[in-house]
């Protein structure tokens, strides 16, 4: 693959101040110089961010670049699930992630979507392949998931329900990504995997990400990230070169695309991608 065209894309959540939207504009900005093929935009658990969702994808649209929102079900009707779909077609939306979603704190389950794949296939029922659907995967197996092969049925099922790609869940161990992409193609779920990526930007805040949503953080990486302390400096240099050492073994084994969550920063996203020459 000529390293120049490896697609990259990156993953924004929408800002809650003033202050916020106005920072984003400057990280988009820099962002677009790698000619991104598209940006995805984050959903608060049961919706709470869905205008702040739908206005910063329509901001990235009206510069020119393709963006999807994030999309969950949980919680959601068929009617309202049908009346989002129209509002994402009207404002000129042609990719989208869709997602089970969390249940704001305190709330039982409701709604009449209980997985991703129940609200894809309505999606395909409904719009027929007016969207690019994403999905999520998870290659060191969801945190709630039962077993690993009940993880693996559920992903194969959302690819059998219509999805069009998959984010993976971060991960910095890269034999992971490998490992499920070739269970997933064992049971038929060929769709590209794109891989998802985490610049590492500060100790604390990976330890916490990571505990939260499962992803391993190898040892020889948490215990040099502790040895650091507080020198923010070395933990960004340390992990500028353990990312782009990771993204350049993916490349080379031939991956789709590099998913950037960037937690609306650009600077980390930017450097590795010059380090790959990707800019």
């Amino acid at each position: 693959m000529n390293t120049s065209t490896l697609p990259v894309s990156f993953e924004f959540f929408p800002p809650k101040t003033p202050e916020g939207v106005e920072k984003l504009v400057g990280v988009r900005k820099a962002l677009y110089a790698l000619k991104p093929q598209f940006f995805s935009v984050t959903y608060g658990a049961g919706g709470s961010t869905q205008d702040g969702t739908l206005h910063t994808v329509q901001s990235i649209l009206a510069d020119g670049f393709d963006a999807a929102p994030h999309f969950s079900c949980i919680g959601a009707t068929r009617d309202s699930v049908r009346a989002q779909l129209a509002l994402f077609k009207q404002a000129g939306i042609t990719r989208m992630v869709a997602l089970r979603g969390d249940l704001p704190s305190g709330y039982g389950a409701f709604g009449e979507f209980k997985y991703a794949s129940e609200l894809i296939a309505f999606i395909r029922a409904e719009t027929g392949d007016h969207f690019h659907i994403e999905v999520g995967c998870y290659p060191e197996v969801h945190p709630q998931a039962k077993s690993p092969e009940a993880d693996l049925q559920a992903y194969a099922t959302k690819v059998k329900a219509g999805a069009s790609s998959a984010i993976t869940q971060y991960f910095f161990n890269s034999d992971a990504y490998f490992r499920f992409v070739d269970d997933a193609h064992k049971l038929g779920a060929e769709i590209p995997v794109i891989p998802g990526i985490m610049p590492i930007l500060s100790s604390s805040q990976l330890m916490r990400f990571s505990d939260a949503c499962g992803a391993e953080i190898p040892r020889w990486i948490r215990l040099r990230l502790q040895a650091f302390g507080d020198d923010s400096a070395s933990i960004k240099a340390f992990g500028l070169d353990v990312i782009t050492d990771l993204c350049d073994q993916l490349r080379n084994a031939g991956v789709p695309g590099l998913h950037f969550y960037t937690m609306n920063q650009s600077a980390a996203s930017l450097e590795v991608c010059k380090r790959l020459d990707l800019v």
